[in-house]
């Protein structure tokens, strides 16, 4: 089955409606959703990540990359965290998508499918490491 990435997306708006929540609810709330992929057997994995401001940037529009302190761009939108589901199809990824407890102008969950190592040439020399690297782990 195809994976896809429900990439958590925000602005600095929803950041602060979500200051004004009680936290207990936001953990209840996002806990039971991952119960409930969980249960489903779709959870890959999931993780939020720590705010913007204390991220580094490597930027490589030089010959030797450039290291910055603070998020990417401009914070009008924000990265905040993922979900990677195992699902039968694009659609069925939409519907999770759908049920997770996301709030505030600005939420945003964008969904894009996770490459396999089939949907690249399996002549390459890389490919072939990589397939026998994850057999050797148990993730094929």
């Amino acid at each position: 089955m195809p994976k896809y990435m429900l990439i958590m997306r925000s602005t600095d708006e929803t950041m602060a409606v979500y200051e004004n929540m009680d936290f207990e609810k936001i953990m209840n709330d996002m806990g039971k959703f991952n119960e409930d992929m969980v249960q489903a057997g779709v959870l890959v994995a999931g993780e939020g990540l720590t705010d913007a401001a204390d991220s580094v940037v490597v930027d490589y529009s030089s010959e030797t990359p450039v290291v910055t302190d603070g998020p990417y761009g401009e914070t009008k939108e924000l990265f905040n965290g993922f979900w990677i589901v195992d699902v039968a199809s694009r659609e069925e990824a939409v519907e999770w998508a759908k049920r997770a407890p996301l709030a505030g102008p600005g939420s945003k969950l964008e969904i894009r499918r996770v490459q396999q190592l089939d949907d690249f040439p399996q002549d390459n020399e890389h490919v072939q490491k990589e397939r026998s690297w994850r057999e050797s782990t148990g993730q094929l």
